[in-house]
């Protein structure tokens, strides 16, 4: 299937990844998948056992496949649809996105002084095509005081982004050295997304 013109279907609610789309040009239509008291579309729980590089893969991959196939569905305009999702991780254990102050303390104490992994899965599927990549960065944080923690988790800041952070806000202030992509730590790597986006057809330069 080829896309009928140069836009996408972008299966995302952050923010992040509209800003960083429409940075370097890729135009794009909002297609949310529902995630609410009725039930999600795709759920984002952990399998027992499951690595992090694989469920952040799996989760972008039934994203992208399960929007691609409402397009289908809905008999919508034939474009490529881009999910991804992003997760952080130290001592191999997933770190979400905290749901209150306490969880919020806890997160940033175990990363203060610490290195960690950002892994940034990006999908991208159509009526006939899907592919995935996962992006993995890593994160040094400072030693963080415990006033430094606690003004932080003051604001609403933490609780909507994977380990309780975000790169882009005030707890840049927080890290000491990054390695990989900045953009793949925001939550949308563009090199990666670029390559798939023309695997997948997108007439792009």
């Amino acid at each position: 299937m080829k896309p009928v013109d140069k836009k996408i279907y972008l299966a995302s609610k952050s923010p992040r990844r509209r800003e960083l789309l429409r940075q370097v040009g890729i135009d794009f239509e909002l297609l949310l998948l529902r995630d609410g008291p009725r039930g999600a579309d795709v759920t984002e729980e952990v399998h027992p056992g499951e690595a992090p590089i694989d469920y952040v893969g799996r989760v972008a991959l039934e994203k992208a496949q399960f929007a691609a196939d409402l397009v289908v569905k809905r008999r919508m305009a034939a474009r490529p649809v881009l999910s991804a999702d992003t997760t952080v991780t130290i001592d191999g254990a997933i770190l979400g996105k905290p749901a209150n102050p306490a969880e919020a303390t806890a997160m940033l104490q175990q990363l203060s002084g610490r290195t960690h992994q950002v892994l940034t899965s990006i999908a991208v599927a159509s009526a006939d095509f899907s592919t995935q990549i996962t992006q993995v960065s890593e994160v040094r944080f400072g030693v963080l005081s415990q006033a430094a923690i606690a003004a932080y988790c003051a604001t609403a800041e933490p609780y909507d982004k994977a380990g309780g952070y975000g790169i882009q806000g005030p707890a840049a202030v927080f890290i000491e050295h990054i390695s990989g992509s900045h953009s793949g730590i925001m939550g949308l790597p563009i090199y990666e997304t670029i390559q798939l986006l023309r695997q997948a057809g997108l007439p792009l330069p």
